[in-house]
């Protein structure tokens, strides 16, 4: 029998799931507390221990492995101005599965310095200017990172005229200076592949060690990526498929979790309404978004003040002090789950369908009117994600919700946001043994079989 293991070190969880690679199917898994204080290889071992207690003596042909212990990569992109490259500069971070802290536009001042080093990235992409254009404010910006005292590592995705300064500038600073393309090299054109991948090499060359990992990484047969590109990978081989096996087509994913809400959408987001040209630049077809504050534990309080806590209230008609309750006993305690049945399960259900929705009104495209020498017509700003035909939910609070298919169509388009794409009429799924992460993982050295045990694992029909 030939297994593969793969292996997802979370903040929270260390979870293992084991893969026939002859049958193409799950044969187990297996979860433990990740020991991030002392080290990931405890609750490995443990989670290992869990694992061979099901399935007996195991012997692995190769391991592979997603990370985002210690709240995963923590980054913050520095651009131009907040439409063009800092946009570019978050999207293209986003896709490499980091968590966006903060996004900083035109020349940095001392007090947005002394934020950065306040919020101690692991990584900074700093960018600026199409290629021969601006470079003012990227050397502006460059010079006042060298002068801090920041150690973290800095990414270099802007005009390429201005490389030759830049490297001056940053060769004396605290942390690693990794140079690439520039993420916006010609006005509305996007080139986000670079940054992505130097984001990633940095992510595997510094982060790993910093967090306990390397000992993991020996054995293993490629090498460590954040839980988040994991998760985008899968999305991306379940939409796209392989040549010899079909995929679903467009969807959406989201992956709501106890710090964060991720939404990532595969579709090609043009437009498709009558009447509709596509203003600023387009979109990439894979795109992933990330929001701090709509966590379900962690980020509770911010989620709960972002759908208010009255309409909470209303919405399941009962008193808002006991909404308030609940948010004040998840603050104190992030791991408490609720009783099923219960008026907490029924809070927390609502909560999940808020983050839901918020998230994919700022992920999804919008049209305006526009009104021309020829007449009205519309610009669409972002991606059109009308025709979308799948929602996958994944993350404790869908995967165990009494409803899931009630918190994901809270995605739905709805007659009161008639100026947002969203989807009109897709079908909802649930990865029901939180299989994505692996999946994805795994598609890495064996995209036929992840592929296959995903389309089985949250069947269609």
């Amino acid at each position: 029998m030939k297994i593969i293991l793969t292996a997802d070190v979370g903040s929270t969880f260390t979870k293992l799931t084991a893969v026939d690679m002859e049958t193409k199917k799950i044969i187990g898994t297996a979860k433990s507390f990740t020991t991030i204080e002392t080290n990931v290889m405890e609750g490995y071992g443990k989670a290992m221990a869990e694992l061979e207690a099901q399935c007996g003596k195991l012997v692995f042909d190769k391991k592979v492995a997603a990370s985002s212990a210690a709240g995963g990569l923590k980054m913050i992109a520095v651009g131009l101005v907040p439409d063009l490259t800092v946009q570019a500069a978050r999207m293209a971070t986003a896709n490499a599965g980091a968590k966006i802290m903060k996004t900083f536009s035109y020349e940095l001042s001392r007090d947005e310095l002394d934020e950065i080093v306040s919020l101690a990235p692991d990584m900074i992409l700093l960018s600026g200017g199409t290629d021969g254009g601006n470079k003012d404010v990227i050397l502006h910006n460059a010079r006042l990172l060298a002068d801090s005292p920041l150690t973290c590592s800095i990414v270099v995705a802007g005009n390429k005229s201005a490389k030759d300064d830049l490297q001056g500038i940053l060769k004396n600073f605290g942390g690693e200076v990794l140079f690439c393309a520039n993420v916006m090299p010609e006005l509305n054109q996007l080139n986000i592949e670079p940054a992505k991948k130097a984001i990633r090499d940095l992510f595997i060359k510094n982060i790993i060690s910093a967090k306990g990992l390397s000992e993991l990484q020996a054995t293993l047969a490629s090498e460590i990526i954040p839980t988040p590109l994991a998760v985008f990978e899968a999305a991306s081989l379940l939409s796209k498929g392989t040549k010899s096996s079909p995929g679903l087509g467009e969807l959406v994913v989201f992956d709501v979790g106890g710090a964060t809400t991720d939404v990532y959408s595969m579709a090609e987001g043009l437009p498709t309404r009558a009447n509709v040209f596509l203003h600023g630049f387009r979109h990439p077809f894979a795109k992933r978004t990330v929001e701090g504050d709509l966590g379900m534990r962690y980020s509770l309080r911010p989620l709960a003040e972002a759908i208010g806590v009255d309409n909470i209230a209303c919405l399941l008609d009962i008193d808002e002090r006991e909404v308030e309750a609940w948010i004040s006993t998840c603050s104190a305690n992030p791991e408490i789950l609720p009783e099923a049945k219960s008026l907490a399960k029924r809070i927390d259900e609502a909560m999940a369908r808020a983050a839901v929705k918020i998230s994919m009104e700022r992920h999804v495209g919008s049209v305006e009117a526009v009104f021309t020498s020829t007449g009205q017509s519309f610009a669409q700003t972002g991606k059109d994600l009308s025709e979308v035909r799948y929602l996958i939910g994944t993350g404790g609070p869908i995967i165990h919700a009494a409803d899931p298919d009630y918190v994901l169509k809270a995605a739905v388009y709805e007659p009161s946001d008639m100026n947002l794409l969203k989807p009109l009429a897709p079908k909802t799924l649930v990865d029901k043994k939180y299989i994505l992460s692996a999946m994805g993982t795994l598609s890495r050295i064996e995209p036929e079989t992840a592929l296959a045990i995903m389309k089985e694992e949250i069947p269609v029909e």
